[in-house]
């Protein structure tokens, strides 16, 4: 039925494309903005879009307009505020105005302030890494005089839930801004299945099923952010806010049937933690001249995390972790906009301290020290039809840990060149090396017992990647029709992969060391299209890709596809809007995965101050999968899926409402934001 519907859609998709060919450009006028153009505007490193008054109207915040412009690749859940990468490349980085926002600004954004939207899915060297898109909602430079708003979200099916309390103020060039926000969740609908198949010493078969018959899951998190900010119109900004998260997950219990061998037992296992972190952020924006500016910021980051599991299998197995991280991270940024291109250049220097004391069956002290300093300059500009970003940057890596001492020099240089063939035609190729960074608890030298027969070891020799990345990209678009297709392509050299060892008495060892490669090649399409102007909106994204790991013991090759469709009407008062996708499948190293798919039905009515928003996810899917993976190791082949009702079948309300009046006020332009939230606790 789904291949049916996708074959369906794609047709219509390739039909509308043909029928908008005859489309012609326009004059677009947007609140205090006059477009002559597409709503969809080709970049060198992405996409300017222009929402339309529907799309505007129709949502009382960030997540909800990203939702409606129906973004390649990306999945934007609008009720539980979260925006992901369909194909996993990485993060996705929101901005408003060049500042990195989160949750809390994101519902503070009033859409309809907003002129536009920079959509970038070739983020330059000033992003940081890991970062795969970045979105920019640019809005008129006005704010209110105060805000105050709340944004409930409840399941009806399910006993989990989160609220958002906010408000800001604003007197001549001063601005403060208070925000709280509650989440929380008890679940016993989570169902983990597995069957391991172990290759002994002899040759012989041994399997063991671990399949749960209860599990009891809770979890609640609280966090406030204290915001202060003083701007001089655009020539001076300084902002500090103070933050802090607190996370307890009291229960994280489970009762498992065994299977193992000729033998049948019941298994428990418990686990519980709690983390705080305080967050102390300084930014200082300066502009020096009227093309030359100076940006910095330093954040501090304390995590304190105490865990404690336990589980029976086999035999008891019992250890409590005392985690203590604190990081400096800081970066200083130029900028001089000369005539023929943009100038800007930085420097990066992060630091941090771990110390996770692992007590019980898995003794052990852990202490890590790295440190990390990079550089990097940029010139972007044009000539004539043509469009470039030239950039390089240069960093040096170390890290010690315990008597474990690694230091790494690396050129990390990229090149994008981008050619308007006509207007709303654009073909562009970038090519990027850069570094790709193991997890921190997998360079730990902690061990952990993660059942009867397999162990967890982290690697402190491990050591970052070089990934070479290349990307040829053709984009058309019109005023209502968007059309592109995308041709990505990823060389990861001495990449960190999986590696599994089988001892003398039949155990097997889990680690990660530095093996050949990863390469992973990936062909997309894109199409959206107004069938009906302000009213009707369809969207479609289809991809394969090719994954290919090169162990030192193993090959192995695999090929997925990945589609994506929405469909958004707009009347009135009222949004309709349907969205699916399949997941996203993957192979690295020696496991081939699978992330779940969603199908979302919703609908919101938008009164004045209020809206109204009721979600159906994964209709009539009361089994529904959240991953499905497989182990392809030569000696341990292994099937686990985790399967949750609480994500299947349910409903979700979500009532916002904001109250705001005031005047004009400069914002904080803050075009930098570091953080650090990794423990680096092996789990």
């Amino acid at each position: 039925m789904m291949k049916r519907t996708l074959i369906i859609f794609s047709l219509l998709v390739s039909s509308l494309a043909m029928y908008a060919q005859s489309d012609t450009t326009k004059t677009v006028t947007l609140d205090q903005l006059t477009v002559n153009g597409a709503r969809v505007v080709n970049r060198v490193d992405g996409k300017t879009l222009y929402p339309t008054d529907a799309q505007k109207n129709a949502t009382s915040n960030g997540y909800g307009l990203l939702q409606r412009l129906s973004l390649p690749n990306l999945r934007v859940d609008a009720i539980a505020h979260t925006i992901q990468a369909v194909d996993n490349r990485g993060s996705v980085q929101l901005r408003i105005d060049n500042v990195v926002v989160g949750y809390t600004e994101m519902m503070q954004l009033e859409p309809k302030r907003v002129l536009r939207i920079e959509f970038i899915d070739n983020p330059g060297l000033r992003y940081g890494e890991g970062v795969a898109y970045v979105i920019n909602i640019i809005t008129r430079r006005n704010d209110q005089g105060y805000v105050l708003g709340t944004d409930v979200t409840a399941w009806l099916t399910s006993r989990q839930g989160n609220a958002l309390a906010y408000s800001k103020w604003n007197s001549g060039k001063s601005e403060l801004s208070v925000s709280y926000s509650y989440w929380g969740m008890k679940s016993t609908k989570s169902r983990d299945e597995e069957e391991a198949n172990y290759t002994l010493s002899d040759g012989s078969i041994y399997t063991i099923g671990r399949n749960d018959i209860e599990d009891l899951y809770k979890s609640r998190t609280h966090y406030a952010k204290l915001t202060y900010n003083l701007a001089d119109s655009t020539a001076f900004v300084f902002q500090a806010s103070l933050s802090g998260s607190f996370n307890k997950t009291p229960y994280n219990n489970s009762l498992k049937q065994i299977v193992d061998g000729t033998r049948q037992y019941t298994s428990t296992s418990r686990d519980n933690s709690r983390s705080s972190s305080p967050v102390l952020d300084l930014y200082f924006f300066r502009q020096i001249t009227p093309r030359q500016s100076i940006t910095a910021n330093a954040v501090g980051t304390y995590i304190d995390t105490q865990t404690s599991s336990y589980y029976d299998e086999g035999a008891p197995y019992q250890y409590d972790v005392d985690g203590k991280t604190a990081s400096l991270l800081s970066e200083v940024n130029y900028e001089n906009q000369f005539k023929p291109f943009v100038f800007s250049a930085g420097m990066n220097f992060r630091y941090k301290h771990t110390k996770n004391n692992y007590t019980g069956d898995a003794s052990a002290l852990n202490k890590m020290d790295q440190s990390y300093v990079y550089a990097f300059s940029q010139i972007q500009g044009a000539l004539s039809k043509f469009r470039y970003s030239l950039g390089a940057g240069v960093s040096y890596w170390d890290d010690e840990q315990n008597q474990h001492s690694n230091t790494l020099w690396s050129f990390r240089p990229k090149v994008t060149l981008g050619y308007n063939i006509t207007d709303g035609l654009q073909l562009s190729y970038t090519i990027e090396m850069k570094d790709r960074v193991s997890k921190r608890a997998m360079t730990s030298d902690a061990r952990i017992r993660t059942n009867s027969r397999e162990t967890t070891v982290g690697n402190p020799d491990l050591k970052p990647s070089r990934d070479l990345e290349q990307r040829l990209n053709l984009s058309y678009n019109t005023m209502r029709l968007s059309l592109m297709l995308d041709g990505y392509y990823k060389h990861c050299h001495h990449s960190s992969m999986a590696l599994y060892e089988r001892t003398a008495d039949d155990q097997f060892i889990y680690t990660q060391i530095n093996q050949k490669a990863i390469n992973v090649l990936m062909v997309s399409a894109y199409a959206s299209y107004w069938i009906f102007p302000e009213h009707l909106q369809v969207a479609g994204y289809g991809a394969m890709m090719r994954d290919f790991n090169y162990g030192f013991s193993y090959k192995h090759h695999y090929t997925s596809w990945i589609y994506q469709g929405s469909l958004n009407a707009y009347f009135g008062d009222f949004t309709f809007r349907g969205y699916l996708d399949n997941g996203y499948r993957f192979l690295e190293g020696e496991t081939r995965g699978y992330n779940e798919s969603s199908t979302i039905l919703s609908a919101s009515y938008k009164l004045k101050n209020l809206e109204l928003s009721l979600a159906w996810s994964n209709p009539f899917d009361s089994h529904h999968k959240t991953y499905d993976q497989e182990l392809l190791n030569a000696n341990l082949h292994k099937r686990s899926r985790e399967y949750d009702r609480d994500n299947g079948n349910s409903l979700t309300l979500n009532v916002v409402w904001r109250l705001s009046q005031g005047k004009k006020h400069q914002s904080a332009q803050k075009t930098i934001n570091l953080s650090d939230s990794d423990a680096g606790i092996i789990k």
